[in-house]
């Protein structure tokens, strides 16, 4: 690979990480052709994008990245594969599924939204991570529950101020 490639590489790469708020470095060595095939067949159907990378070209795209990678860097040994997604938990969700017919990929570590997470031992907290429209549904869930008891109050109250007071008084006591 030409100096001007490596040069290229590391500003798609660079691009990339920009773009994406949330971004696994996995390890998927060892599979074979077939089901590395598989993994990459699961990984569009379940949105996930993902990539092979040189670890020296993703170090230095990290490096001159705006956004902070910790500790993340020093993952970047053997074999790396970069999943980038929309939703926080989908790699986490595909690695997870994936590995009940293999034992990889592993993950060697994410950032999701600026949080650094390290190790394969990471993999279940990360399924577990909310995405953003589940968050935002419960937030709406949450603001609606206070309206519709005001509501289901007035209904029942016999729409008067008193009747609306007492069938309030009589829920919370």
């Amino acid at each position: 690979m030409t100096r001007e490639e490596k040069s290229q590489v590391i500003e798609d790469l660079t691009a990339e990480l920009a773009e994406n708020a949330n971004i696994y470095l996995t390890d998927i060595s060892g599979l074979n052709a077939g089901t590395t095939s598989d993994l990459r067949r699961a990984a569009f159907k379940a949105n996930v994008k993902m990539a092979v990378v040189k670890n020296t070209l993703l170090a230095k795209a990290m490096e001159a990245s705006d956004k902070e990678f910790g500790d993340l860097p020093s993952v970047l040994k053997g074999n790396t594969s970069v999943m980038y997604a929309e939703a926080g938990n989908a790699p986490a969700k595909l690695i997870k599924n994936f590995r009940k017919k293999s034992e990889k990929p592993l993950l060697k570590g994410a950032f999701i939204e600026e949080a650094i997470y390290i190790g394969d031992d990471q993999l279940d907290t990360l399924v577990d991570i909310k995405s953003r429209e589940e968050l935002l549904g419960e937030i709406v869930g949450l603001l609606q529950s206070p309206a519709k008891n005001v509501v289901s109050a007035l209904k029942s109250g016999g729409n008067t101020i008193a009747g609306v007071i007492k069938t309030l008084s009589e829920r919370e006591g």
